[in-house]
């Protein structure tokens, strides 16, 4: 399983890339393996400030639909629109091409309550 050690990472298995005040945020390897095949992302909230743990989107699988939360509070300022057409990249890429959302951090000390790669490892290792 990959977990790379730059990212912070939420209890609710959402990764966090932090540039600045900005970051992009995605579900992570576990969580796409655990979910299966995506086959649908939705995200509405693109222009909206969002709370830390406020829902952001939903992720749809062959088995289940599972919401998306803010892993810090924060304006969604882009959605990647390559998963309308391919929400397999989440399955194929979650780190990369598989992104989900930009979001500019209206809260910078909330990324201290972010799991780093060890911490996140213990929780999906057991």
């Amino acid at each position: 399983m990959n977990i790379p050690e730059e990212l912070k990472f939420t209890n609710d298995h959402e990764w966090i890339k932090i540039d600045g005040d900005e970051a992009t945020v995605g579900i992570t390897d576990f969580a796409q393996k655990e979910l299966g095949d995506i086959v649908f992302v939705e995200v509405e909230t693109e222009g909206e400030e969002l709370e830390k743990e406020e829902t952001f989107g939903t992720i749809e699988a062959v088995k289940t639909v599972s919401d998306m939360f803010m892993p810090v509070g924060g304006k969604v300022i882009e959605f990647n629109e390559e998963l309308e057409a391919a929400p397999e990249l989440i399955n194929q890429d979650p780190y990369g091409k598989g992104w989900i959302i930009k979001i500019k951090i209206s809260n910078p000390d909330e990324i201290n309550d972010l799991l780093d790669a060890i911490q996140y490892k213990e929780i999906v290792e057991g």
